[in-house]
């Protein structure tokens, strides 16, 4: 007879009665029965995905113009496909794309751009499917926002064994605001935010898979030394999660952040396992067996990856090295031409090395251009990131105003107009109440020791207090697309506990239902009253006024 199992949720192992580490497959389905059958779990995930995608895909070409910053993206990635690196264009280049003109737009010379690329070929190849126009251009993201919401279900199911829970988590992520005009829009954010939250799902997959391992390899608790680590080297889900950090670096930078700080996370992880086990001085004898080769597959794997994003700039670098090294990036802060542009042209692997040469001179302007260029500039919907969680300062995407009466559909009295607006910005009761989600998971995370609660918590910092340093240059509501799946893990997991993990009916029980249920509840009602904001919809000039809460929401 098996002895029973006594868990540790905060290492993810349980032991049994007679010391033997087993693994503990059923840790988070604690209290909530059988798992749901594969099938239906994953027809459920699928099915929350299809209503994210359809919700979107309902007027994706609206507004039919090049909006915000599609300006740049969407341009930069027609040539990149086209051309295979970035080209400068005519001066009225949009308004001729919008007149469905698509050659004598683009310049032999490169262009100077100061984001990485792999964004914007992903919009490319929806501009190569359906042509230069808004629904070409906006494709990408539209898919990128549902697989998004794809994503966040089966994580927070891994998180917490409940199918339903992840359901929840993904239709909050579906009715968010912010994540529905990202996903209708061609920036690069919604990308970055998506590969950062497959890599975190990848970590925290291989975080179970390991100690699974770990359980198998020493059946018996540890009387001295390191514990096992042949068998435990090779982190195929880490891995996976260093090659989806390499991609979201390679569409913006501000992926190195978490990618830091998870790398981190699942050293502390190893070496909590390993202490469970009673390895001594776990902290640094994990650094060493685990922390390395976790070193290997997460930030050299990423380093590798990250480069090859940069393949049609690295063939291409003869043209930047002409073009661009003097250009004004490099001239406004003193300085001088790359030296890779005098050099005589090499063959072979000198070549490739000069290119990577030229390629990390490009990246010193680039950064020199974040760092100091943006310092004296000004933006109206510029927003401080200690607000972003308040909502402080949303982003105006789009504005047709002044509709007169009895045009476009207009309904307005004779004395007042109408306007079509897109805005950016979050749905308030699901951002508010993450504030409290994100409080409470860490209150749970450092006061129960519950693993789980430090996703969110650390996702969330790591995508959020690096911003706190760069508030004195323009920055936007938009930039917090990388802490939303954090900030809805949170509220998944809080809800959750309100919920209780027994099925039985009791009073406690039924609150935490009738809570939880009235907060998705609200949610849902909130998306809908800002939907016409969201969508680009015709509204009466009042009914607009009663959808900003704020003075400075305008």
């Amino acid at each position: 007879m098996t002895a029973p199992a006594t868990e540790t949720p905060r290492t993810g192992l349980s032991r049994t009665a007679d010391g033997r580490a087993v693994p503990l497959a059923a840790e988070r389905a604690r209290g909530r029965g059988r798992l749901e059958h594969p099938v239906t779990s994953w027809l459920a995930s699928l099915g929350v995905m299809v209503l994210a995608f359809g919700m979107r895909l309902v007027g994706l070409g609206e507004p039919r113009e090049l909006a915000f910053d599609e300006t740049y993206y969407a341009k930069h990635a027609w040539s990149l496909v086209h051309h295979g690196y970035v080209r400068d264009y005519v001066a009225n280049a949009d308004r001729q794309i919008m007149r469905g003109e698509s050659s004598g737009l683009w310049q032999q010379d490169p262009t100077m751009v100061v984001h990485p690329e792999l964004g914007k070929w992903l919009i490319g190849l929806g501009e190569l499917a359906f042509g230069l126009d808004p629904v070409g251009w906006r494709v990408p993201s539209l898919i990128a926002g549902s697989l998004m919401v794809l994503v966040l279900v089966r994580l927070v199911r891994r998180l917490t064994g409940s199918t339903l829970l992840g359901c929840v988590a993904g239709l909050l992520l579906a009715f968010d605001g912010l994540h529905f005009v990202l996903s209708r829009l061609a920036l690069l954010d919604i990308f970055v935010a998506l590969l950062t939250l497959c890599a975190v799902s990848c970590v925290v997959i291989d975080r179970d898979h390991w100690r699974a391992r770990l359980a198998r390899l020493a059946p018996e608790p540890v009387t001295g030394g390191w514990g096992p680590v042949r068998g435990l080297l090779w982190r195929p889900w880490l891995l996976a999660a260093g090659v989806c950090f390499g991609l979201a670096v390679g569409t913006k930078w501000t992926a190195l952040y978490p990618l830091a700080a998870f790398g981190l996370l699942v050293w502390a992880w190893s070496a909590g396992a390993r202490r469970s086990f009673g390895v001594r001085r776990p902290v640094l004898r994990s650094a060493v067996v685990d922390g390395v080769p976790a070193f290997v597959h997460l930030v050299l794997v990423a380093f590798v990856v990250y480069v090859a994003t940069w393949t049609g700039w690295l063939v291409h670098a003869e043209e930047y090295e002409q073009s661009l090294s003097n250009s004004q990036y490099t001239t406004y802060d003193g300085g001088s031409p790359w030296p890779t542009r005098d050099e005589p042209d090499a063959s072979g692997l000198g070549e490739v090395v000069q290119s990577l040469r030229s390629l990390a001179y490009y990246h010193d302007d680039v950064y020199t251009f974040h760092a100091h260029f943006l310092d004296d500039s000004d933006h109206a919907y510029q927003s401080l990131p200690s607000g972003w969680l308040l909502l402080a300062k949303p982003v105006n995407v789009s504005a047709d105003t002044d509709i007169a009466p009895g045009s476009q559909g207009c309904d307005a009295p004779a004395d007042s107009d109408c306007l079509r607006q897109t805005l950016m910005i979050g749905t308030p009761a699901l951002w508010w109440g993450s504030i409290l989600g994100l409080l409470a998971s860490a209150v749970l995370w450092v006061g129960q020791r519950d693993w789980r609660f430090g996703v969110p918590v650390v996702g969330t910092l790591s995508t959020w207090l690096p911003w706190l340093a760069y508030d004195d240059r323009p920055i936007f509501l938009f930039y917090a697309s990388m802490m939303l799946p954090f900030m809805v893990i949170a509220v998944a997991l809080c809800l959750g506990k309100l919920v209780g993990s027994s099925r039985a009916p009791t009073p406690r029980r039924t609150a935490g239902v009738v809570v939880a249920g009235s907060f998705f509840v609200l949610v849902l009602l909130n998306f809908a009253w800002f939907y016409p904001v969201y969508a680009n919809q015709l509204l009466t000039h009042s009914e607009w006024v009663d959808r900003i809460w704020f003075e400075r929401w305008i």
